[in-house]
């Protein structure tokens, strides 16, 4: 028997959301990034944590996987590097973007820069996590306390899981409308704004429409959480590398979880909050998620197959745009083609030719080291 159609996923609007949205542009952003690297870093946890990464050795076969590093350099943005994980570039912490923040009517004459400050950190990382897709980032402020967190993020997992497609079976059907109806009737007792019937619609209406890696869900509850809802598992930050993530308490000393201003899922995939479960499933309507090897290079468009890789067709390029074993210099187009050039001193970046190995070296020089002997 087919399913029947969720009447409360059909594809909304952000025109229907009755949230007033903030935006927050790109100097706003550089702003709060220079005030943020103003502050004394002792005792910091944060700037305690970048300087266990700055200690980390690379491994010569990390080319494929998530990493952050900070090798050269004082403690800027410019100068520490993530993995992206739809392009496999290294790129820097410096690319800002824009922030949306969307809440509650009664909260217009407020400034929502603060909300954006107290999570600078984390979404930093997960900005420079994503080459292509997140110039814009989405938060919804919320008074939701740390159980109604939790209920809320149990629901839109469910919705995303069961109903993403617009149809869903009978009996899902069902406890969807019971959970909507349970958790708006609690928040409506306690008096919550935005209500969640806002909430629902704003934020399905933010993934049919922008269709972002994450969203922010924002609570300026004390003692209470913000939840990052990730749209797939592949945008979900690594255990290997965000293992010892700070909560961001600002108790210099504390190991308590309880504390965590934001869910920053530092143990991976078992700990994050993620929409779509199956990587093979159709996300945020439509689009297919696939990780790709591209050029690090930002203007070109080439991309590397696994093929070929397989098949050993991959070159060697110098640290500064030579090929090496190559005496004029010039370059295989066949190679080219299928698996490009690995940059012979970090190992950890491919280029489709030299002349683009060339153009990127003023900022990979930034970060390219010899890898750690095993």
């Amino acid at each position: 028997m087919p399913g029947r159609h969720y009447s409360k996923f059909m594809p909304p609007t952000l025109s229907m959301s009755e949230l007033v949205c903030q935006k927050i542009d790109n100097d706003a952003t550089d702003m709060l990034i220079d005030k943020w690297l103003e502050r004394p870093h002792l005792p910091d946890t944060y700037h305690d944590w970048f300087q266990r990464v700055r200690e980390r050795k690379h491994a010569a076969n990390a080319r494929r996987e998530q990493i952050l590093l900070w090798n050269k350099g004082d403690f800027v943005p410019e100068n520490i590097f993530t993995r992206t994980v739809d392009t496999g570039r290294l790129i820097p912490l410096d690319r800002t973007w824009i922030t949306r923040v969307y809440h509650h009517r009664s909260m217009k004459r407020l400034n929502m820069m603060p909300v954006i400050f107290s999570m600078l950190p984390e979404l930093m990382l997960l900005r420079g996590m994503h080459d292509r897709g997140c110039d814009e980032i989405y938060v919804l402020v919320t008074d939701l306390k740390r159980q109604e967190m939790d209920q809320v993020t149990e629901y839109f997992k469910l919705v995303c899981q069961h109903a993403a497609g617009g149809r869903c079976k009978p009996s899902v059907e069902q406890r969807i409308n019971h959970d909507y109806m349970q958790i708006s009737q609690t928040l409506d007792r306690q008096r919550r704004t935005p209500c969640f019937p806002q909430i629902d619609l704003t934020l399905r209406a933010i993934l049919y429409e922008k269709r972002p890696p994450f969203i922010v869900l924002f609570s300026h509850q004390t003692m209470a959480y913000s939840q990052i809802l990730f749209a797939n598992p592949l945008f979900v930050p690594s255990k290997d590398v965000y293992h010892d993530f700070p909560s961001g308490c600002p108790n210099p000393g504390c190991t308590d979880n309880c504390c965590e201003l934001i869910r920053f899922p530092k143990m991976g995939l078992e700990a994050a909050a993620v929409l779509c479960t199956k990587r093979k499933v159709r996300y945020r309507y439509g689009r297919h998620v696939k990780s790709r090897e591209m050029c690090n290079w930002v203007d070109c468009h080439v991309c590397f197959s696994e093929e070929s890789a397989a098949e050993g067709a991959v070159g060697e390029a110098g640290s500064e745009g030579s090929v090496s074993g190559s005496s004029d210099g010039s370059v295989d187009e066949s190679s080219i083609k299928f698996a490009g050039f690995v940059c012979s001193r970090c190992k950890l970046v491919k280029y489709c030719s030299p002349e683009h190995q060339k153009l990127d070296w003023d900022e990979h020089r930034r970060v390219c080291v010899k890898p750690a002997i095993n």
